[in-house]
C-alpha cells in the first residue's frame, strides 16, 4: 500500500506559484518544494512574506526542515532557497541539468567566471532514480525534462511534485522554448508521470485560475490523463509537439524572468555586493 504523504501547500498569488511543505508524520522531518522569495520588480525590493508563511507552518506542525527541493530553476519567481538554508541549515537540491541551464545563461547575463557552471551553488545535484531520506519516508527523484533540462519530479508516497511539467487540466502544459527545452521530451516525461497510476496526486508548481475560481494545488493522474487539454485523451507525440511549438511561438517573456533566473541558478543567492555595498542584478538589453 502506498503511503499517504502529509502535505500543506501555499499559493503565492503574485506569481501564481505553489510552494509545498511535505513531511514524515512519525519523525516530523520535512522538505519544502519550490519556495518563493517575494520580489517587487518596480522597486527591485525583496521580501520574505511568502517564506515566513511556510516557516510558521513548520513551527506549528513541530517539523525539522531537512531539504529545500527545486523542481527546476524558475523563470517566473525568485527562489527562497537561500532564506531557508540560512535559517534552518537545510540542504538545497536540484536536478543535475542545472549545469546546462547555468552554462546557457552565463553568457546571456555576461557573467563570465563570476558564475561557476558545475552546480556547486547547490548542496545536492540529483539524478533520475536518486532517493533521499525524509525520516521514515523516501523521496524518489524522477528526471522529467522538456520544459527545462533540469526539471525533476519528487515522488513521496502517493504524492508527486511535478514542477512545470504539467499545469491544471484546463491550462495544459508548460512552454518548451527556454534553452534546452524540447516538446517531444516533455511529452515523454508526462507519460512517465501517467505511469505512476491514476490515484497518484500530482502537485503543481502553478495555477492561474480564472475570475473568482480558487487556485488548486493538485490533481490526480487520472484527472490529468482524462481532462488535460494538451495531453488528455491519448493524443500522440507528433500532435503534442505541433500544438506546443505553435503556442510557444507567441508566448511573451515571463515578467520576472530577467531578475529571477540569475538568482535561481545561484540557488537563491543574490550577486555579491559591489564596492559601495550595493547589490546589483544584470538586465541584458535587446537580447530577447
Amino acid at each position: 500500500m502506498t503511503t499517504a504523504s502529509h502535505v500543506r501547500s501555499f499559493h503565492h498569488a503574485a506569481s501564481g506559484t505553489w510552494t509545498h511543505l511535505v513531511w514524515d508524520p512519525a519523525s516530523r522531518r520535512a522538505a519544502v518544494i519550490d519556495p518563493v522569495l517575494d520580489y517587487d520588480a518596480a522597486a527591485a525590493r525583496t521580501g520574505d512574506g511568502a517564506a515566513q508563511a511556510v516557516a510558521a507552518a513548520l513551527a506549528e506542525e513541530g517539523l525539522t526542515l531537512d531539504w529545500v527541493l527545486e523542481t527546476h530553476a524558475h523563470a517566473d519567481h525568485l527562489t527562497a532557497a537561500r532564506w531557508f538554508r540560512t535559517r534552518y541549515g537545510c540542504a538545497v537540491g536540484i536536478g543535475r541539468g542545472i549545469c546546462d541551464v547555468q552554462d546557457s545563461f552565463r553568457a546571456f547575463y555576461g557573467l563570465g567566471e563570476a558564475l561557476a557552471v558545475d552546480g556547486r551553488q547547490f548542496d545536492r545535484l540529483l539524478d533520475d532514480g536518486d532517493r533521499l531520506r525524509l525520516g521514515d519516508l523516501t523521496i524518489a527523484v524522477m528526471a522529467t525534462p522538456g520544459h527545462t533540462p533540469d526539471s525533476v519530479t519528487y515522488v513521496v508516497g502517493d504524492a508527486a511534485f511535478v514542477g512545470d511539467t504539467l499545469f491544471a487540466p484546463d491550462a495544459g502544459t508548460a512552454r518548451c522554448d527556454f534553452p534546452g527545452g524540447d516538446a517531444a521530451t516533455l511529452y515523454g516525461s508526462i507519460q512517465r508521470l501517467f505511469d505512476l497510476g491514476d490515484d497518484t496526486r500530482l502537485f503543481l508548481c502553478h495555477d492561474y485560475p480564472d475570475g473568482d475560481e480558487a487556485p488548486r494545488c493538485s490533481f490526480t493522474v487520472g484527472e490529468q490523463r482524462r481532462d488535460n487539454i494538451h495531453v488528455g485523451g491519448g493524443g500522440d507525440v507528433a500532435q503534442f509537439v505541433a500544438l506546443r511549438e505553435a503556442r510557444d511561438a507567441n508566448l511573451p517573456v515571463p515578467e520576472l524572468m530577467l531578475p529571477a533566473v540569475q538568482v535561481n541558478i545561484r540557488a537563491g543567492d543574490l550577486p555579491s555586493p559591489e564596492a559601495d555595498g550595493g547589490v546589483y542584478l544584470r538586465i541584458p538589453v535587446d537580447r530577447l
